[in-house]
């Protein structure tokens, strides 16, 4: 018997990304610079509340998160019925691919960026055109005007990889222009809670926009990685649609248990933030000492830095002395001279820049 896949699954290259397992010999010892989560972890609440709930492991889950979207609706503000709950973020991100797109849609990517957004918009054979910037804000009139009519905007705010966060003001901007030409526009807001200081998300402007939709995450700011949650929010119209072709009991009963309990804890993210602006201040200005570095401006809890020495190599080296950073070369519009690093605590973080100083 001959199989007759469909051509974009025959064709499909999955993404690669961080983690220890996205190496070749994962080592359970390595500080893992790689992936971009809360420096500080979990919350200890959490996994104390977690491990009185073990017995709901022999349970079926709640198909549809019914508690943890009203308490995401407490959290973010916005109406129950407007928020879709994921087995991590990237879920949600194919499942709005499959539900809105098609090889009809011009879909517009700005790049570098989280690769997951091409991937998926190529196994629904949509026409992709990327556009190439460090940082958008410094050529929106120019990405303005290459908005598609009646396609998909995908932007990742603020950026993975470069760290750069586009102003609200800018983003609305964008939004709007869209909403003009019929086109979605998908904000991937998965880093916003990481950033100190700053509020530009633009949940609070949903009710203005039906083209808008936001994607969150509990993985990154909750340190929830482990167990994958994240949750988006929209027009009731897409929201109703996301929930109707999601995988049943897509989320599992600990999942939404522990993503309740951490948003009960979210005053861990101003110590969170107020942690990553000290360290991520100490990485920078202490790799600017190097001419072999520089380190491009983040506004989150990761930082890009272009290198002189060629990213695979750089991350083999630091691997033999358990340190694990992210090889960039694999990001569409970057080479391999980038790596990416994420922040993490002061003695992590100074065994990374010693480790580094020898290379």
């Amino acid at each position: 018997m001959k199989i007759h896949p469909n051509k974009p699954a025959q064709s499909h290259i999955p993404a690669s990304h961080g983690g220890k397992y996205g190496t070749k010999n994962p080592d359970a010892n390595v500080i893992d610079f790689s992936s971009n989560v809360n420096p500080l972890g979990c919350h200890p609440g959490v996994k104390r509340y977690l491990k009185k709930q073990l017995n709901l492991i022999s349970e079926y889950p709640d198909p549809n998160s019914t508690n943890l979207r009203t308490n995401l609706s407490w959290f973010t503000g916005v109406p129950k019925k407007q928020i879709v709950v994921g087995n991590g973020a990237t879920e949600i991100i194919y499942n709005f691919c499959k539900t809105f797109l098609n090889k009809k849609t011009d879909v517009l990517i700005p790049i570098p960026t989280f690769s997951e957004y091409e991937i998926s918009a190529k196994l629904c054979e949509c026409k992709i055109s990327f556009f190439k910037t460090m940082d958008l804000s410094k050529n929106l009139q120019k990405f303005i005007m290459k908005i598609p009519r009646n396609g998909c905007i995908f932007i990742c705010n603020p950026n993975n990889p470069t760290g750069v966060l586009i102003q609200k003001r800018e983003m609305l901007k964008i939004i709007s222009a869209a909403k003009k030409k019929s086109t979605i526009v998908f904000v991937d807001e998965t880093f916003i809670e990481l950033v100190p200081e700053y509020d530009e998300s633009v949940i609070k402007h949903l009710k203005n926009f039906e083209n808008l939709f936001i994607l969150r995450s509990l993985t990154k700011s909750f340190g929830l990685a482990g167990i994958r949650i994240g949750y988006g929010v929209g027009n009731p119209q897409i929201i109703d649609l996301l929930q109707k072709i999601k995988i049943p009991w897509n989320v599992s009963n600990i999942a939404q248990l522990a993503a309740s309990a951490a948003i009960c804890y979210h005053p861990f993210l101003d110590k969170t933030c107020k942690l990553i602006k000290k360290e991520k201040h100490f990485i920078s200005s202490n790799l600017a000492k190097s001419e072999k570095f520089t380190c491009y401006n983040s506004s989150t809890n990761f930082i890009l830095v272009k290198t002189k020495t060629k990213s695979k190599f750089l991350q083999k080296k630091l691997l033999k002395q358990k340190i694990l950073i992210r090889d960039c070369s694999t990001f569409r519009g970057l080479n391999q001279n980038y790596v990416r690093i994420a922040v993490k605590t002061r003695g992590e973080n100074i065994k990374l820049l010693k480790a580094l100083e020898v290379i």
